[in-house]
């Protein structure tokens, strides 16, 4: 309550107290009567005695001191609002006048393993304005006119409060210098209008790691709410950046993974408003702290090949008669530590393109099948029938659970009746491979191996499904952990799986049958993994059975610059698993198939791997779906004798694998090593 009100309560409190006194001493006068007839003095009226005027006068005495009680409260009051708390009310009024708003923070850089930069900020001006500029009509559309916008996009963006009712309003971001030296020229004629020195993304290496780097955005309505919820759950916030709306963040990739570290901290600035709240001046400010810069693990060259590399192939897919090939995803990285050296998905798109904002009808084309989803990254959140690179895992499930032992042979005659005649398969090689051991199942890729093998588990009392139970050991079917969005879990299915995912169909229908089994020992069938699975997989062949985790953050630099605040390799272990082999013989064999699969199998393959001067394991692969052209796969890594590097390669309806994936992962090998590839391409190799 104001002091001024108090004085007119005191005020109306005093009259009150004077009329009652007044109306009280006539009520009081008229119990007495005068002798008119003796001009005497006043005397008590008959039958009442000098006893109760003096309970009146009592009375009356006891209101005048109520009264002075009141009147003594107020002065004390007012006293002590006037000298003891004055300092308390000026703050308060101080506050009433002045408002906190908030500026936005530079984000961090983003680094290569070598301190390439491959996001980094650029300078950028913006015109401002507060709110009440709207109420100026004309200066609003002189301002439209100088920046060749629509009179009712810079009304909008005037009136748009998601940067805060105090805070200076965007009109125009990315303004060119010569508009902006036009507005401080005549500075009279932009009264209520600035100039902010902002930044802006800026992608030096254009589409390159684009699928790592991601995008930001304006925080979306959706983040703000979670947020929201996150805080009136009472989950602990201290750690986390609080949103405003209107904020850039992270929505892909890196930016979004690493945004609490990307993310700068706000500034903040103190204006001056009036009794309507329109801004007056500026008293003070606290200025932002840049968010801190992180280097991945990419190397700036392996990345690079990884994405030629993937091209290439693609482009001899073409070449080969495969119209549709036009998709794929490339991955290289070391065996030893996890570090992602190189991660490349086609198609590419430009992170640029989302700075200040992306048009609807560009959001559609990059999520659009006809584009080819060119915003999911193939590598993480691809999911795909693994083909013949599966073989090598379960030739470890046939191994370790007896069911094909390596003294076991099958022979191929290019049609398989295991399962009855009405059920009979064809081996990739219509013409038959032979007899084989498992070995040679692996080298040449022998379906009827395989399908041997599959029909014996499902008929196995004791481990029907322990061909799932090694694919599961080796990390399939579930995510790698990878430091990267929207991963994908990839599926190893069994008779549950199939009973729940068929529950409409019949009994008959949903029920698991050789043939299921048969499908899946080969990668066919419902059977689903990601390149990057496979990848970290034959890292695990490479190393014995041990699995790193894949990750894509080596460190978090210093705010000074002066090294590395955060090492990913100090936190502790990253072994994502260890799938214990049967026995070093188990290992050699397959490894000792996976050589021949480079050496042996394919002669395109030998002859662009025998120029290399390191010693190569792998596998191709080729997989099927109906009414589309076969998947390519190949994966290989080096030194076969002390493996560093694992790649892996997809095309989506790109032929057959050692004819054209095959390719790509040559391509990066031959960065690596500085040893291209000197041979001719060769396109009608159709091994799988």
């Amino acid at each position: 309550m104001s002091a001024q009100l108090l004085v007119v309560i005191a005020g109306l409190i005093l009259v009150a107290a004077i009329v009652g006194s007044l109306i009280f001493m006539r009520g009081y006068s008229g119990r007495f009567t005068f002798d008119t007839k003796n001009g005497t003095r006043p005397r008590a009226a008959e039958g009442e005695g000098n006893t109760q005027g003096l309970a009146y006068k009592g009375r009356f005495t006891l209101l005048s001191a109520g009264v002075a009680a009141m009147f003594t409260t107020l002065l004390v009051k007012l006293w002590s609002m006037q000298m003891v708390s004055s300092d308390h009310y000026d703050e308060l009024a101080v506050q009433n006048q002045t408002r906190t708003v908030t500026t936005s923070a530079p984000r961090g850089r983003i680094l290569d393993r070598n301190g390439n930069e491959l996001v980094r900020n650029r300078a950028s001006l913006a015109v401002t304005a507060y709110r009440d500029l709207r109420e100026d009509t004309v200066l609003v559309r002189h301002i439209a006119n100088v920046l060749g916008m629509p009179y009712i996009a810079v009304m909008r963006n005037i009136q748009d409060n998601t940067e805060g009712a105090q805070a200076r309003h965007t009109i125009a971001t990315d303004v060119r210098r010569s508009t902006v030296a036009y507005i401080q020229e005549h500075a009279g004629e932009f009264s209520g209008v600035y100039i902010e020195d902002r930044t802006e993304r800026e992608y030096p290496y254009g589409t390159l790691a684009c699928h790592v780097l991601g995008y930001t955005g304006t925080v979306t309505q959706e983040q703000l709410q979670t947020q929201q919820e996150r805080i009136d759950s009472g989950e602990d916030t201290a750690s986390s950046i609080v949103y405003q709306s209107g904020d850039i963040v992270g929505q892909a990739g890196v930016e979004s993974q690493y945004e609490n570290l990307l993310q700068g901290i706000r500034g903040e600035q103190t204006v001056t408003v009036d009794s309507v709240g329109n801004v007056t001046g500026q008293v003070g400010e606290v200025p932002p702290r840049p968010g801190t810069d992180i280097k991945l693990t990419l190397d700036l060259t392996i990345q690079r090949a990884c994405e030629e590399g993937l091209a290439y192939a693609i482009n001899i897919s073409q070449q080969a008669g495969y119209a549709n090939a036009r998709n794929g995803a490339c991955v290289c990285m070391d065996c030893t530590n996890g570090e992602i050296l190189g991660l490349a998905s086609a198609p590419v798109f430009d992170p640029s393109a989302f700075v200040g904002g992306i048009s609807s009808d560009l959001w559609s084309e990059l999520n659009s099948e006809e584009s080819g989803n060119p915003l999911l990254n193939r590598v993480v959140s691809g999911q795909y029938m693994s083909a013949s690179t599966i073989k090598p895992f379960s030739a470890f499930a046939g191994l370790e659970y007896g069911i094909y032992p390596a003294t076991r042979t099958t022979t191929c005659t290019g049609w398989w009746t295991g399962n009855g005649e009405a059920y009979g398969k064809w081996c990739w090689n219509h013409s038959g491979h032979g007899t084989l051991n498992l070995q040679g199942g692996i080298t040449w890729s022998c379906d009827p191996v395989f399908y041997d093998m599959g029909k014996d588990f499902y008929y196995d009392k004791d481990n029907p499904e322990g061909l799932q139970e090694m694919f599961r050991r080796w990390g399939l079917g579930s995510k790698t952990g990878v430091d990267l969005p929207a991963e994908a879990s990839g599926r190893v299915p069994d008779a549950a799986w199939k009973n729940e995912h068929f529950s409409d169909y019949s009994a008959e229908d949903r029920a698991w049958n050789p043939g299921d089994m048969t499908n899946i020992v080969i990668g066919q069938g419902d059977i689903l993994v990601t390149p990057l699975q496979m990848a970290t997989a034959y890292a695990g062949i490479a190393m014995g059975g041990l699995e790193q985790t894949p990750h894509i953050l080596l460190s978090a630099v210093s705010r000074d610059g002066s090294g590395d605040a955060y090492l990913y390799n100090e936190t502790g272990s990253k072994e994502r698993l260890t799938a214990s082999i049967n026995s070093d013989d188990d290992l050699s064999l397959v490894k000792a198939g996976l050589r021949g699969v480079i050496y042996e199998e394919s002669p395109s393959c030998a002859a662009h791997f025998n120029n290399l001067s390191v010693k190569v394991e792998g596998k191709s692969g080729t997989g099927e779906r109906s009414n589309e052209d076969p998947y390519a796969w190949f994966i290989v890594y080096a030194p076969a004798d002390d493996p560093k590097y694992v790649i892996a390669c997809l095309l989506e309806e790109g032929g057959f694998g050692a004819s054209t994936a095959m390719y790509a992962t040559r391509q990066v090998l031959g960065v690596i090593y500085n040893e291209p590839d000197n041979v001719p391409v060769t396109t009608t190799d159709q091994t799988r």
